[in-house]
């Protein structure tokens, strides 16, 4: 009995030592917790894949080319997805977190959330590059902060479209791009398909905006996110550059914006439509499936943080 006793003793001390060694949680609010997460993760994409552009630009083909950038902002989407995954979801995105809200997998009223962290995290990103590089683009520029020509700098921070594409013709452009970027993400988040490797998930995410960037970058640098382009485009206007970062191309701002969430609703809609609302019950597997395999579309959980396997919190996200 005294064995036990002290047997007992040693294990409730011994639990108090783990309790006192716990770190302390100092938000104790999801919401502010998914808001910095979202934030972070939007301010590292943007910082390094900005960067990127401005390397290649400043640097006059020294320094890399066009596959750089698209390679740039690809490993830069996959270390935003390692930053605020199992959080926030990474969306980093405003087309995708409005999409998530379409399809039931983010509530409605936590997008306003998500939106003014996105555009806040790019708006600093941008300024923070703005500040990194800004005696190599005084000099690359010579001091004449242009938005278009050939010492133009306004397109390391925005998007433009090339001189040949109409506003319809960019509009369809961005209609697609993002239509793939999500259809695309459904099919890595599909359990019942071929989805990403568990643990390879933010390098598959990033090598899809590669691939977006190696196919359809040259008409207008592929945005495929409207909060991506937008604050880095007004900061572009008040640093220096001025309005005409809002005339150029025909007033193209207003496309990125626009067309963005049009096309993640039809590109997820489309692999809804035509793979995932057909998966037989058990998938050709011979065992039943674990409850995320048989709900694919499973009320409140969302593409990016299914990609990343974030844990379900009480069916909100």
């Amino acid at each position: 009995m005294k064995d036990f006793v002290e047997s007992v003793e040693l294990g409730v001390s011994q639990r108090s030592a783990v309790e006192l060694k716990r770190p302390k949680v100092w938000l104790r609010s999801e919401l502010s917790r998914v808001g910095l997460a979202e934030f972070l993760s939007t301010y590292v994409m943007m910082a390094l894949g900005l960067g990127s552009v401005a390397q290649v630009v400043t640097g006059q083909g020294v320094f890399g080319q066009y596959l750089s950038i698209n390679l740039g902002f690809g490993l830069a989407v996959a270390m935003g997805v390692h930053v605020g995954g199992n959080v926030s979801g990474a969306h980093m995105n405003g087309a995708v977190s409005f999409t998530m809200c379409v399809f039931g997998r983010l509530q409605w009223k936590r997008l306003p959330l998500y939106i003014f962290v996105q555009l806040c995290g790019s708006f600093l990103a941008a300024a923070t590059i703005y500040a990194i590089y800004y005696e190599a683009i005084y000099d690359y520029c010579g001091g004449n902060l242009t938005v278009s020509g050939e010492r133009a700098t306004a397109g390391i921070f925005a998007t433009y479209p090339a001189p040949y594409l109409s506003l319809i013709g960019g509009f369809v452009d961005q209609v697609f791009g993002t239509a793939m970027l999500l259809l695309c993400l459904m099919a890595l988040s599909d359990q019942k398909n071929k989805p990403a490797a568990r643990g390879a998930e933010p390098i598959a995410v990033g090598l899809l905006v590669v691939l977006i960037g190696l196919s359809l970058g040259s008409n207008s640098g592929y945005a495929i996110n409207p909060t991506r382009d937008i604050a880095p485009r007004v900061f572009t206007a008040i640093a220096g550059w001025g309005w005409e970062v809002f005339r150029s191309g025909h007033g193209w701002w207003w496309v990125p914006l626009v067309a963005t969430p049009i096309g993640g609703v039809l590109g997820a809609g489309l692999y809804k439509a035509f793979v995932e609302m057909h998966h037989p019950l058990f998938a050709g597997r011979d065992r039943e499936p674990s409850e995320e395999e048989s709900l694919p579309l499973k009320k409140e959980r969302n593409i990016c943080s299914d990609v990343c396997v974030k844990p379900d919190t009480n069916g909100n996200n």
